[in-house]
């Protein structure tokens, strides 16, 4: 029988991130010898958000697990898993994780999957990944142990259960020489943000915000006001088709606030939010790549003949999306007011 180890570190904030309690969710499907390792510097309190799990919880704490470096949490990740005596681990594919759980693997002698979208247990447990910018799905299964796997965030539910008073094995580790430390983040103000993980609207701009309008003249900078106001009453994410982001290059008016982190499609992000509207976008990748995981797909463009009226979205408005963004901005103005706002839905 297999021995499951979910790894898991704190968030800045001392607290387990969503992506966390995503893998301990996929980890409980097993029905194996369960252990939940930590990392970070005070552990006790995610510990106990744990706690009815059942499962063995062992951690590797102290001030010099709180920051993502390789050095400590390649070696807080081998001291779990050796003290585990795990045969699958299963973690979030964060960058903190990414960065340093290959080289641990290396050191175990067993192999590693990242990009994971799916565990399914049994006598040879296999797993579903995306391999291509997620253009191609593969399913797979390996005799090298331990295995470990980097999970997808967004892929399954996050585990929910009530806190208790968790018994945390501490497990000492020699702490290695570090040469590197996190002495700052810089930042754009919460305004500026664009890219927002966690939201549950995928807001997407297509190049339509550039062009001529119906007067004969490009509003840019009206584009550029109604889309940050959107984003800052919306709390939503800011994704961007690649004819959008690639207007800099050729000489071209451009939104002066995206870059190619915001490209969704073949060739940029497939995010996942519960929700999401397409503005001014008339290519077929945004829209069948970039939004394979999103749940609910509207769209609004003047062309009913457009990619997205033809079975790409579930309700396509037929409309100036200049007009209803600036609308939009305007009733979610007015709930804030009345505060009958809480979220978009």
């Amino acid at each position: 029988m297999e021995k499951v180890l979910v790894l898991v570190h704190l968030d800045e904030n001392g607290a387990l991130p969503k992506s966390a309690l995503e893998v301990v969710n996929a980890a409980i499907s097993f029905g194996s010898p369960m252990a939940i390792g930590i990392v970070g510097d005070k552990v006790q309190s995610a510990a106990d958000s744990l706690a009815s799990t059942g499962a063995r919880i062992i951690a590797v704490e102290g001030a010099e697990f709180a920051q993502p470096r390789y050095v400590t949490d390649a070696a807080a990740a081998e001291a779990l898993c050796h003290a585990a005596e795990a045969t699958i681990v299963i973690a979030p594919q964060t960058s903190r994780f990414s960065r340093a759980l290959p080289g641990v693997a290396h050191r175990l002698g067993g192999a590693i999957e990242t990009h994971v979208t799916s565990v399914t247990p049994g006598e040879i447990p296999s797993v579903t990944r995306w391999f291509y910018r997620q253009r191609i799905e593969g399913t797979l299964q390996r005799t090298s142990r331990p295995w470990i796997l980097l999970l997808e965030s967004g892929t399954t539910t996050a585990y929910q259960g009530a806190d208790g008073n968790a018994q945390v094995e501490r497990i000492s580790v020699s702490v290695p020489s570090i040469r590197t430390n996190v002495t700052g983040i810089r930042a754009p103000q919460v305004g500026e943000q664009t890219i927002r993980p966690d939201a549950k609207l995928l807001f997407v701009a297509g190049a339509g915000w550039t062009k001529k309008q119906s007067d004969g003249q490009p509003h840019v900078a009206e584009a550029e006001k109604l889309i940050k106001g959107m984003l800052k009453h919306s709390g939503a994410s800011l994704g961007s088709s690649k004819s959008l982001v690639d207007q800099s290059s050729e000489n071209q008016a451009v939104l002066t606030f995206l870059t190619h982190m915001n490209q969704v499609g073949q060739t940029g992000a497939t995010p996942r939010h519960p929700k999401g509207l397409s503005t001014c976008c008339h290519g077929e990748e945004p829209h069948v790549v970039g939004w394979r995981f999103i749940n609910e797909r509207r769209a609004i463009n003047l062309d009913a003949n457009c990619g997205w009226a033809r079975g790409k979205a579930d309700v396509v408005y037929v409309a100036d999306a200049f007009a209803v963004v600036e609308k939009l901005i305007a009733l979610i103005e007015k709930k804030a007011v009345s505060g009958q706002l809480s979220a978009i839905s």
